[in-house]
């Protein structure tokens, strides 16, 4: 059996494996295990508490990011890549698992990141243009100071931008990249001290309490 089994065998049991090794491997916490190699720093214990590159920055600067923030990117095209176009379905489906990996990785608990980084990853592989819509909501949001509301204008913008550019196949990769992004950003990293519909209207759109 050669290495194309992945892209080429259609049960139900291959591509239900795809998704869970594809949501074990966005779980991988890249940028915490770099932090503590480097740091001795947990990325849970830094700042906001989100295991992200940003974390990775401030406790270990530029060089470290420049390695970890790409691989953190590969993380979630590795799944759609071996579904292969053939199945875009399962594609979608991998590339959601990574990054609900990512955001909830079960070798942290439960703990993560936002899920940008395999986000870009994945709309590499499914939709481009969807790369480019992520990346413009982050530089603008930045360039505002409001990175947290750049990103949710993005996110709320994949649907109908993925829909013009690929019909109803556009729409599905914009629900499974979407989905985890906007969950992650409900739940944050632990309850809110005041379980109100503002608090979670402000963490969907700004990211925070």
């Amino acid at each position: 059996m050669g290495a194309g089994w992945m892209t080429t065998d259609r049960s139900p049991l291959a591509g239900a494996a795809l998704v869970a090794a594809s949501f074990l491997a966005g779980g991988v916490p890249l940028s915490n295990i770099a932090a503590r190699r480097l740091a001795g720093a947990d990325l849970r214990q830094v700042g906001s508490g989100t295991v992200s590159g940003t974390g990775l920055f401030t406790v270990g600067g530029f060089r470290p990011l420049a390695i970890i923030g790409p691989l953190e990117v590969a993380k979630g095209a590795l799944g759609p890549l071996l579904a292969g176009r053939a199945r875009p379905a399962l594609a979608a489906a991998a590339a959601s698992a990574a990054i609900a990996g990512h955001n909830f990785s079960p070798f942290l608990r439960g703990a993560g990141g936002r899920g940008l980084a395999p986000a870009l990853g994945a709309t590499l592989v499914l939709a481009p243009e969807g790369t480019a819509l992520l990346a413009a909501g982050l530089a603008a949001g930045r360039a505002a100071r409001q990175t947290g509301l750049g990103c949710f204008l993005a996110y709320v913008a994949l649907g109908p931008v993925l829909y013009r550019a690929r019909g109803r196949d556009g729409l599905r990769i914009a629900a499974a990249i979407a989905g985890p992004l906007l969950v992650k950003r409900l739940t944050g990293n632990g309850p809110p001290a005041r379980r109100r519909p503002g608090t979670y209207l402000r963490r969907l759109v700004y990211d925070r309490d």
